[in-house]
């Protein structure tokens, strides 16, 4: 059985260079996904990052049970706030967060249905939802580096980028965390920052 490999297939998703930020176009992808409020190092965001996995590989024994196998991808995290300088500024209680999990396109309402009857109650399981995102026409980047130091970078892209490309805000911004901080020292952390935009 050949497994699917997301971070190898799709290199528009996880192609981002850190020499600066491309424009691309993100297709609808479906995803597990649960909601709230504060900094990433809140106990709410760490409850909906446990509640995440145990579906998340649900889904995938599911999955291969029925003839498809996939490595499950990297955590991912949409984040907004009423107002962008929160993050350029890193007023961390303001953020608003939408932690998700890619699932591969074959992946439906079946599967997920299967898995979540099947997994061990864990606080905000009952949260998490399976749905698509569509990002759409989007601008991205690669930080190499810690999470805190992310804000020079949102502020060429809100101040100098967005206004150059005549675009505004048109989703989250999407962060996809390629490295795993409790094995990657800080400054060699990977992590893809994409913001969908829109025309003025």
């Amino acid at each position: 059985m050949t497994k699917l490999e997301l971070k190898k297939t799709d290199k528009t998703y996880y192609g981002a260079r850190a020499d600066g930020w491309a424009r691309v176009t993100i297709a609808p992808i479906p995803y597990l996904a649960i909601a709230g409020v504060g900094a990433p190092e809140s106990t709410p965001y760490g409850e909906a990052v446990g509640a995440l996995y145990p579906l998340a590989y649900g889904i995938k024994f599911v999955s291969k049970a029925a003839g498809r196998d996939f490595t499950v991808p990297p955590l991912s995290t949409q984040w907004w706030a009423d107002d962008p300088t929160a993050f350029t500024q890193n007023r961390r209680a303001e953020w608003r967060w939408q932690a998700m999990i890619r699932m591969p396109d074959w992946v439906d309402d079946d599967a997920f249905a299967a898995a979540r009857a099947k997994a061990k109650t864990v606080p905000g399981l009952d949260d998490v939802r399976f749905s698509m995102v569509d990002e759409g026409d989007s601008f991205q980047t690669l930080h190499i580096g810690p999470y805190s130091a992310e804000g020079p970078k949102l502020a060429d892209l809100h101040d100098r980028i967005m206004p150059e490309a005549h675009v505004t805000f048109a989703g989250p911004h999407h962060e996809i965390y390629l490295s795993d901080p409790r094995r990657v020292a800080p400054e060699k952390l990977r992590t893809i920052i994409r913001q969908p935009v829109r025309p003025l």
